[in-house]
């Protein structure tokens, strides 16, 4: 019986299986398939050298007196290569096993159809199953990633996030060792559900084996074989992350870009998986883009790589398929932020993982990519991961102000601001400063100084007399000034006529009074009181002197009292509410209030 393998079956190994059973059989390869392993081996690809391996037992066996082998053929021309993925190097097989009145043996369903159709005798082989594991040798249930290189000890990482180590295996690996396991894992790369070839190209190879990421390259891409396989350690659900009601109301209703930030192996992944696996719990629909597809989802939502190459491609796809939420996994380049913008300003509700070693960074990442402006609508979240925790949560709000730091009022321009989530008080500022883009740390506001707070208290009491009500907030910022919020309806007396009333005011208090109106939200902002213990009595500075407070702890009230004219609330410790106030602050919990209406 005559054979011709095509080239699906010499690189999976498939085929030096299926003829040992066939003894004295004749091998006819096609130099057209000879020619294609070459090309793939001189270009560094995995299946090549995993072809190679197989036609070298081919040869074994032929010298054993098993099988006999023939070449025949016209190696491809240079177009027909090129064209080789539409069906040209496919074509030269089956005329080849025609000619010879052989059987064809394939892997490839259309291989298979085609000569079918032809009326050329075919056989189909399978994916092969039950084949030793070689790579999973390796990890045992804390490893994470295992690095294995020719002639140097395989290494494994171990632990969760934030705590990996490296250990030494004690294996150390030949050449030969080397290239069975990586066309092992090529081979299985091809064959095994759920599994597939991501990237092969000159020197390297990025396959997704189940749960594990494998990166192989070769010379003269690396100076030696290497093989990198990852894995995800533990699956953590959203749960399992400390995170305030306030946040996860704001991830499940509010916030719409998203990004996700951290070092390398901080836990970036794991937490994105959790994040995405919930919102599609919440009713959402969300799909992934990922370069390689590694991320460890529930099978509901679907995951998608590069589109002929290209992200924009996967990106106008995406726009048709109307999903709630995209994961975008690890963007690198300047193409992946504006493909994450592009979908963000179309709509989609867009959450990016990017590598950063501050919160702030993953920002920065998008500044000359994209217009200034279009900052707080492209990204309203950012998280950042250490050690397998939310370490930060910022957010960003756009306004038109005079920038930290500046005086001087023909100065206000537009401004970004990076808020911290929890507090609410600006920690970054982004503006235009000259021709140049800056991103500003903003001091923390210094305690008002004695003088300054004399000052504050006395604006409060004389407009409290002058207009007949408390509902009245001062603060001072910067030198020399001082905001002033009132009801809406009374700030025609506060300014008076052509301003003259407030113009009197500012020269009797000696600074610049900026007045505005008191809104709503001022009785609904809960702001972190100041907390002082003397004499086993809990002093509660609040910046609201002679109003009713609220003061809140993990969200229940535990208090309401009226704050004297200095702002103050004191608590007796030995008081009911006192003790359990004073529990609550051993324990390092905050303690917020509000101003009732």
């Amino acid at each position: 019986m005559d054979y011709v393998p095509d080239t699906s079956v010499i690189v999976d190994g498939r085929f030096t299986t299926f003829v040992k059973e066939k003894r004295g059989c004749r091998v006819i390869l096609s130099e057209a398939m000879l020619s294609e392993v070459e090309h793939q081996a001189n270009d560094g690809r995995s299946i090549g050298f995993a072809a190679l391996e197989e036609l070298r037992r081919l040869r074994e066996l032929e010298n054993s007196g098993y099988i006999y082998l023939e070449f025949t053929g016209e190696r491809p021309q240079e177009w027909q290569r090129r064209a080789g993925k539409s069906g040209e190097i496919d074509e030269i097989i089956r005329s080849v096993a025609a000619a010879n009145n052989a059987t064809l043996v394939t892997g490839d369903q259309i291989q298979r159809e085609i000569a079918g159709i032809k009326g050329i005798d075919v056989i189909y082989l399978e994916p092969p199953t039950g084949e030793p594991r070689n790579i999973e040798e390796f990890f045992d249930q804390e490893t994470s990633s295992v690095h294995l290189k020719t002639g140097v000890e395989a290494l494994a990482k171990k632990g969760p996030p934030g705590d990996v180590h490296l250990v030494g295996t004690g294996i150390t690996l030949s050449e030969q060792e080397m290239e069975n396991i990586a066309n092992h894992i090529v081979k299985r790369g091809r064959n095994e559900p759920g599994s597939f070839i991501e990237v092969d190209s000159h020197g390297a190879t990025v396959i997704q084996l189940g749960n594990m990421r494998i990166v192989i390259t070769r010379p003269p891409f690396s100076d030696e074989i290497e093989i990198t396989a990852v894995r995800p350690v533990r699956k953590l659900s959203i749960g399992d992350y400390s995170i305030s009601p306030d946040l996860l109301a704001r991830l499940e209703d509010q916030a719409r870009g998203i990004l996700i930030s951290g070092g390398p192996g901080e836990g970036k992944s794991t937490f994105v998986q959790a994040l995405a696996e919930h919102l599609s719990s919440k009713g959402h629909i969300v799909k992934t883009m990922e370069r390689p597809r590694d991320l460890q989802v529930e099978k509901r939502i679907t995951q998608y790589t590069a589109l002929e190459g290209s992200m924009e491609k996967t990106g106008d796809i995406l726009l048709l398929v109307r999903e709630d939420y995209t994961v975008f996994d690890e963007m690198r380049v300047t193409s992946d932020f504006l493909v994450y913008s592009d979908l963000r300003m179309a709509g989609v509700g867009m959450i990016g993982v990017v590598h950063a070693t501050r919160a702030i960074d993953s920002i920065q990442r998008f500044i000359n990519r994209i217009e200034l402006g279009m900052i707080p609508q492209v990204i309203d979240t950012i998280i950042f991961i250490e050690a397998g925790k939310i370490s930060q949560v910022l957010a960003s709000r756009y306004s038109v102000k005079v920038p930290g730091g500046m005086k001087e009022e023909d100065l206000a321009r537009p401004v970004i601001e990076i808020l911290d989530f929890q507090t609410g008080k600006p920690v970054f500022e982004i503006y235009t400063f000259g021709e140049q883009i800056v991103v500003v740390p903003v001091a923390a506001e210094k305690e008002p100084s004695g003088l300054m707070k004399m000052a504050q208290e006395k604006i409060y009491s004389d407009l409290s007399k002058m207009l007949g009500t408390n509902k009245i907030k001062v603060s001072l910022h910067g030198e020399g000034r001082a905001r002033v919020n009132v009801p809406e309806d009374l700030m025609s007396r506060v300014i008076g006529k052509k301003g003259a009333t407030v113009n009197e005011l500012e020269k009797k208090f000696g600074l610049h009074l900026d007045i505005e109106p008191l809104s709503d939200e001022y009785y609904q902002e809960r702001r972190v009181a100041g907390i002082d213990i003397k004499n086993k009595i809990i002093y509660l500075n609040v910046e609201v002197p002679n109003q009713q407070v609220k003061f809140y702890v993990d969200n229940i009230l535990i208090l309401q009292a009226r704050s004297s004219g200095k702002g103050i609330v004191r608590i007796k410790i030995q008081s009911d509410t006192g003790a359990a106030l004073y529990n609550y602050i051993k324990a390092g919990k905050s303690v917020e209030y509000s101003v009732s209406p």
